[in-house]
């Protein structure tokens, strides 16, 4: 049963569902906002859909230790040790939910026949149906792209929940050539007829690594390939942390007298 969802916001954007009964939505946890009164909230280590976690078809000990080693798979991508359960007995419950930096958000319906790949820490929350797992870019692409080798997996059928920073832009590469080149830090999420990898950027010469320090992309680049959906982010993490770090590191007073603010970057 697809979620009767509406995304609120521009830049800053939440989810407020309406829960019908009978619905589960699981979230990592830390991505819940408000609910109405009748909406019950339950933590768990497994989602609604994993036969493994406790009170699934493993049950008994046996899967409440198959449900550790779930969460801690989860943790390798970032996410939360244990899920958040929301469902609602009595009538339609309302229930808000985001990501944790300022940008939007994206409601992916999935038919069962399509996975999903994301960045980690990207998934926000999904219905019952929807299995939450872990995947992994390779080693080389993984240390060479910088941001880690760990994605999460999404498979099955329902609502996903997915957030980023910034502002998102969906985009095919068979629109333009076959192949795109993105930073990294850029890419959001993409489904399974993409193949991602990562690739040196120029030669490894005086003008390579020019390009390369002083243009602020580093030495590689992620390349995404074939004829499906792409969604990637405006606004690095990475790049979003050092702007936070450059401004809050430096006072007023840092720079000559009266000119503290102009030299510090602070503009309070």
């Amino acid at each position: 049963m697809t979620l009767d969802l509406e995304l609120v916001g521009t830049t800053t954007q939440m989810a407020v569902v309406t829960l019908r009964p009978g619905q589960v939505v699981y979230a990592e946890a830390g991505k819940f906002l408000f609910s109405s009164g009748d909406v019950a909230m339950e933590t768990k280590l497994s989602a609604p859909t994993d036969p493994n976690g406790p009170g699934g078809a493993a049950g008994g000990f046996s899967g409440l230790l198959r449900g550790a080693a779930a969460a801690g798979k989860r943790m390798l991508a970032g996410e939360s040790f244990a899920f958040q359960h929301f469902s609602t007995s009595g009538g339609a419950g309302l229930l808000g939910l985001a990501g944790v930096l300022p940008g939007e958000m994206r409601h992916l319906e999935l038919d069962g026949s399509t996975t999903w790949y994301a960045e980690k820490d990207a998934f926000v929350a999904a219905e019952a149906g929807v299995h939450f797992d872990i995947a992994f870019s390779g080693l080389g692409a993984g240390l060479m792209g910088g941001e880690g080798f760990i994605l999460e997996k999404f498979t099955g059928r329902g609502s996903l929940l997915i957030a980023g920073a910034g502002d998102f832009i969906d985009l095919n590469p068979a629109d333009f050539g076959g192949v795109v080149k993105v930073d990294t830090g850029c890419i959001v999420a993409w489904d399974d007829r993409i193949s991602y990898g990562v690739e040196r950027v120029g030669r490894l010469n005086r003008q390579g690594v020019m390009s390369a320090v002083l243009g602020g992309e580093g030495l590689t680049l992620a390349t995404l390939r074939g004829d499906g959906r792409v969604i990637l982010q405006s606004v690095t993490i990475d790049g979003f942390a050092k702007a936070l770090a450059k401004n809050t590191a430096r006072r007023d007073d840092s720079g000559p007298a009266g000119l503290g603010g102009l030299f510090s970057g602070s503009r309070d």
